[in-house]
């Protein structure tokens, strides 16, 4: 019975994991750049035979590869990416991977995030434009141009985010390991104007979120019944 109440405790640990990853999928629905966080579990067997126990494991977190969707915002700071790459930006925590592509110039002719983290190139330099020639004007591979002139290039680069990868801010990814640059600029582009939204399906979610919350209660139920059976059996053999 016991072994029983452990099982149940797995379940309902995992479930609470589930619950708050569909959870921060819900409130990000809006959030620009955003990819969807899910959960793979395995089970994991204690003893051999007859004996064994199936438990299930504490869960290990990825990120969808799912693009959003694109929305045309005519800003010409406003920028996203076409196919499987990421923006690099500077932060606190060090290069970080992001898909939010809503950017501004400085005073000074950085350009940086919304937060005012610095964009790099494909080389890991901040990118700096000219203050005085106004916004820059972005082709398909992501250079960039003041009038006719080329000031850089915009950095897009690939990387493994793995399991229970580290998230900055709402739409960032902390990479475990160096990003590399993106080489081929056919397969991964850059659309001036345009930003990229959400890969969440909020009705996928909600819908996601009812199931686990229908199944943490049956497993709640079925622990209570457990105990109530430990209980008699105790009050049982102890009356002997």
């Amino acid at each position: 019975m016991q072994n029983g109440l452990y099982v149940a405790l797995s379940a309902q640990v995992a479930l609470e994991k589930r619950l708050n990853t569909i959870a921060d999928n819900v409130a990000n629905t809006s959030t620009v750049g955003f990819r969807a966080t899910g959960v793979k579990f395995e089970d994991v067997v204690s003893g051999l035979g007859a004996k064994s126990v199936s438990f299930t494991s504490p869960g290990d977190t990825y990120l969808s590869t799912q693009n959003g969707g694109l929305t045309q915002t005519g800003n010409p700071f406003d920028f996203a990416i076409r196919g499987d790459a990421w923006f690099g930006i500077e932060t606190p925590a060090g290069v970080v991977m992001t898909r939010d592509g809503r950017f501004t110039m400085t005073q000074e002719g950085q350009l940086v995030t919304l937060e005012g983290h610095p964009v790099l190139d494909a080389g890991g330099a901040p990118m700096q434009l000219d203050p005085r020639a106004g916004p820059p004007e972005a082709g398909s591979d992501g250079s960039l141009r003041q009038g006719d002139r080329l000031v850089g290039a915009i950095g897009l680069y690939e990387f493994n985010p793995g399991p229970n990868f580290v998230r900055f801010g709402n739409s960032g990814v902390v990479p475990a390991t160096a990003p590399e640059p993106v080489v081929d600029r056919m397969a991964a582009g850059v659309a001036q104007g345009f930003v990229e939204e959400s890969n969440v399906n909020p009705i996928k979610e909600i819908t996601k979120l009812i199931m686990v919350q229908r199944a943490f209660e049956n497993t709640a139920a079925m622990m209570r019944q457990t105990e109530s059976s430990y209980s008699d059996a105790i009050k049982t053999l102890g009356s002997k």
